[in-house]
């Protein structure tokens, strides 16, 4: 070997070094760097050449410079992140859903109905007292109320995540458009032999865009030998190294209300998202939000129709000069019970009274509601003739299908009594709340403008208070749909599941947090930079630097000796 060989040879050390140190100062320059991967540089010996008998060394090459990457590892936190952002998603929905209920405050449902219940049994201690009546008119309408804005305000929620679902469109095709361009870089970058080094920055980049892809939707993601990857979600692909698939917003309905998902463009399916926040999202606000408002109308709509049902069969201290029901029939000549009310009637009567302002004498007649299922079956018009033939009571329908009675004489006014049909509560007529869901549930106008008319009597006009009893048990008493529960055993079911949901939605959260933290640990270890060992490196690599010049040098000193010569 010549001494010319041994400069080549140290040349190349000097010059591997330097790449080396370029690469530790990359490094420690991007030690903070959101999503950085650290740069590592792979060192081969150079090739042999032949001097006379013996095989020497030509010392050392930079073969590539690489990220230090665990793509096992990557593919296990991509799945870990998008676990986490989905249970973060429904977590976030059920505390504020919690903070809405608000069941530990004092302005909470369960209060306000104690409330409404405790002034019903105050009438029974001052039977002739208007005001008293008043008060439970004012709480009955105070719960309704709350009932309401309890309803709009999960409502108003539920919009939310639906307009952060109809965004996530728009999101997800920015970051396939973004890891799209990012392949072919990276493909031109690397490609051919021109380079065996990878794309450092731009691989970054993609990552980047890959973990912010994995935070909406699980993917899976392939590297290609190009250098480019293939993004899946589910069985339906994204993205294919320079090619994509757009996503786009498609309206659907979830009990009757309008709300957005995500579909595939090309082929009009749904994205089989089973974790991230388009699922945790969709699975929040029909799942969490949507279940709790049907079990609210559930609720709300049992309240309404049990209490009406009581109350319409009893009298106040003031009867109806003239009175409409709040629901109309879709068709007058077809059965009560098939005629497309809210509420269902059974077969039964129900009591018209005619009560003289004057005299004080009342007239009762009994009116037949027959839906046994046999014969002839009671319609809206037959309902209006019964009534027509009732001395001093004037009865029809409206344009708009609803039923209008009317007192014949200004002298007489109108009371109802012993319902067992529930036709009076069905049609909304001599009932407390009006509405037939809790977005609706209200007091009716009668009751807010007179509350001499609230219904504390079974046995006439102003003559006792044994309705008022029935109607302040009725919270604790079973209701035959929901197999014996009664009113606050059902409202205690529903704020016991949110409470029991929102705990294992912040455990599972919880528990998501802290795995994606420990495999974010381990990332760390193998791709993130520690200024601890790039000094380390910088030291090792800096005295093979110094070391290799001082070999020139002295190689130097040798072939000025053999010029001199």
């Amino acid at each position: 070997m010549s001494l010319y060989s041994s400069i080549r040879m140290a040349s190349n050390t000097l010059r591997a070094n330097q790449i080396a140190m370029q690469v530790i100062g990359q490094n420690i320059a991007n030690a903070n760097t959101p999503g950085y991967l650290r740069e590592e540089v792979v060192l081969k010996p150079a090739p042999t050449q032949h001097y006379g008998g013996l095989l020497l060394g030509l010392g050392v090459e930079v073969q590539a410079v690489i990220q230090k990457v665990d793509y096992f590892l990557e593919d296990r936190l991509r799945s870990a992140t998008s676990d986490r952002a989905g249970s973060e998603v429904i977590e976030e929905a059920y505390s504020q859903l919690e903070g809405l209920v608000n069941e530990l405050g004092d302005t909470d449902l369960s209060t306000s109905l104690n409330s409404f219940f405790s002034s019903i049994a105050e009438i029974l201690n001052q039977p002739e007292s208007v005001s008293v009546r008043n008060l439970a008119v004012l709480e009955g309408n105070k719960f309704a109320q709350e009932v309401r804005r309890l309803a709009q305000r999960v409502g108003s929620l539920r919009t939310d995540l639906n307009d952060r679902v109809y965004d996530m469109g728009e999101r997800i095709n920015n970051l396939t458009k973004e890891i799209q361009t990012l392949n072919i870089q990276i493909a031109e970058a690397e490609g051919g032999d021109s380079s065996a080094s990878d794309a450092v920055g731009l691989r970054d980049q993609r990552m980047v865009a890959l973990e912010e892809l994995a935070t909406l939707i699980d993917i899976r993601v392939e590297e290609q030998p190009s250098g480019g990857v293939t993004v899946y979600s589910g069985g339906d692909f994204l993205v294919f190294e320079g090619t994509r698939r757009e996503v786009e917003v498609v309206m659907d309905t979830d009990r009757g209300i309008a709300v957005s998902d995500i579909y595939l463009s090309e082929t009009h399916s749904p994205l089989s998202a089973t974790s991230g926040e388009l699922a945790g999202l969709k699975h929040a606000r029909d799942d969490v939000l949507g279940d709790f408002l049907e079990h609210l109308d559930d609720f709300a709509s049992n309240i309404i129709f049990e209490f009406n049902k009581v109350f319409a069969g009893g009298q106040g201290l003031h009867g109806y000069d003239q009175v409409t029901s709040e629901f109309a029939v879709d068709e007058t000549d077809v059965a009560l019970n098939q005629a497309g009310l809210t509420f269902t009637p059974v077969n039964g009567s129900f009591q018209i009274m005619i009560h003289n302002r004057d005299t004080g004498l009342t007239e009762t007649t009994d009116i037949l509601i027959d839906l046994n299922g046999m014969g002839e079956e009671t319609t809206l018009e037959d309902l209006v003739d019964q009534l027509n033939a009732v001395d001093g009571v004037s009865a029809g329908i409206t344009a708009t299908n609803h039923l209008e009675i009317r007192s014949d004489s200004s002298d007489q006014e109108l009371a109802f009594g012993n319902d067992t049909s529930g036709i009076l509560a069905v049609l909304g007529i001599n009932t407390f709340f009006s509405g037939t869901d809790a977005i609706s549930m209200n007091v009716t106008e009668a009751l807010k403008d007179d509350p001499a008319k609230f219904a504390a009597s079974a046995g006439g006009i102003g003559a006792d208070t044994d309705n008022a009893v029935i109607l302040a048990d009725l919270a604790d008493r079973g209701i035959a749909s929901h197999n014996g529960d009664s009113i606050r055993v059902i409202y205690s079911r529903m704020t016991s599941e949110v409470a029991q949901g929102s705990a294992i939605a912040h455990s599972e959260a919880e528990g998501n947090r802290v795995f994606e933290g420990t495999l974010n640990g381990q990332k760390l270890a193998t791709s993130g930079v520690s200024i601890d060992e790039e000094a380390v490196k910088m030291i090792a690599y800096q005295h093979s630097f110094t070391a290799a010049a001082r070999f020139i040098s002295t190689l130097s000193e040798m072939l000025n000796m053999l010029v001199n010569i």
